[in-house]
């Protein structure tokens, strides 16, 4: 069964998010000769549209007003786009944006929303939307009753499209009034590879029993390549002071989807696995082994992590 798609679109810098390309990827599969459509708010909205590869039609307002998101300015072009693009199905990303737009959105629609998807698929004409529950513990699956169905989704659920943008564009109506005003923004600045983009990751958690343990994990986050790994943290191991908030992962953290997570001295409660179910592959370290992180994990290496780590650090050397 064909589907139309509506991908609301984020910009960083002028052009598409990563999340953008990677939802106009899953969108471009599950459209079934369906149209795929994407709408872009703030400047450069137009020109971003040539780099939406896997879109038909682009609807923009290059309204500068919207380069600062509030929500009850964006929800009304974001209607409209739905509008406009006859779309049944609304995806977006699960950001600050996507938080607050798929709810509002889905009340001014009648429909409903499901939020936080890990994966979207397409069973006998009907698509099946399936999101972490009981704190990550379990996966649920939901169908809609009512269209069109709206859905944030985490990054990397899917692989982002390639190719050309679309050559149809359509203008979004500018920012009306709002009742928020946003009086400063302070951004945290991390170096090196941000943690939602890192395909391993090494986190630490209250076991290591120290600030001074984390530069072990950083030593193993070099040695596996400071290109390709980034170190995490539990939110124990954050309140304490021991690693920077900007690097939690968790429920009130970052959602990490890597390749390969290594859950050092983390014991994985259910806040904290919320933030990194969605990894390929967990390696657990720890020496608990009835420890609730141990469910999860592909692999587990029971024994003290001062024991275990330098000894993965020296065969990864050898590697």
């Amino acid at each position: 069964m064909a589907h139309n798609i509506l991908v609301v679109g984020e910009l960083e810098g002028g052009a598409p998010t990563k999340t953008t390309l990677e939802l106009l990827g899953g969108a471009q599969a599950l459209a079934s000769g369906g149209s795929v459509s994407v709408a872009f708010l703030g400047s450069g909205a137009s020109g971003a549209a040539s780099q939406a590869a896997g879109a038909s039609k682009a609807l923009v307002s290059d309204d500068s007003t919207y380069d600062t998101f509030r929500g009850e300015q964006w929800l009304p072009a974001i209607q409209a786009a739905v509008e406009q693009s006859g779309a049944d199905t609304v995806l977006m990303a699960q950001s600050v944006v996507g938080r607050e737009i798929g709810p509002r959105l889905s009340h001014r629609l009648n429909s409903a929303v499901a939020m936080d998807c890990v994966k979207i698929e397409d069973a006998g004409g009907s698509l099946q939307f399936t999101r972490p529950c009981y704190g990550g513990n379990a996966l649920a699956t939901y169908s809609f009753a009512t269209s069109p169905a709206v859905a944030t989704v985490r990054a990397k659920s899917f692989d982002p499209a390639e190719g050309a943008g679309p050559s149809d564009t359509a203008q979004l109506p500018g920012a009306g009034e709002s009742r928020v005003n946003v009086v400063s923004k302070e951004v945290i600045e991390s170096a090196g590879l941000q943690i939602t983009e890192a395909p391993i990751v090494v986190a630490g958690g209250r076991g290591l029993g120290s600030a001074e343990s984390f530069e072990t994990l950083e030593q193993m986050a070099g040695v596996l390549g400071n290109d390709k790994a980034a170190v995490g943290a539990s939110r124990a191991a954050v309140d304490m002071g021991w690693y920077p908030p900007s690097q939690q992962v968790g429920l009130t953290g970052k959602v990490v989807t890597p390749d390969l997570y290594f859950a050092i001295a983390i014991s994985g409660a259910s806040q904290h696995m919320a933030g990194c179910s969605g990894s390929k592959t967990i390696v657990a370290v720890n020496r608990d082994k009835e420890s609730n992180i141990m469910g999860f994990a592909r692999y587990a290496i029971i024994g003290d992590w001062k024991a275990v780590v330098p000894a993965l650090i020296a065969e990864l050397k050898k590697g």
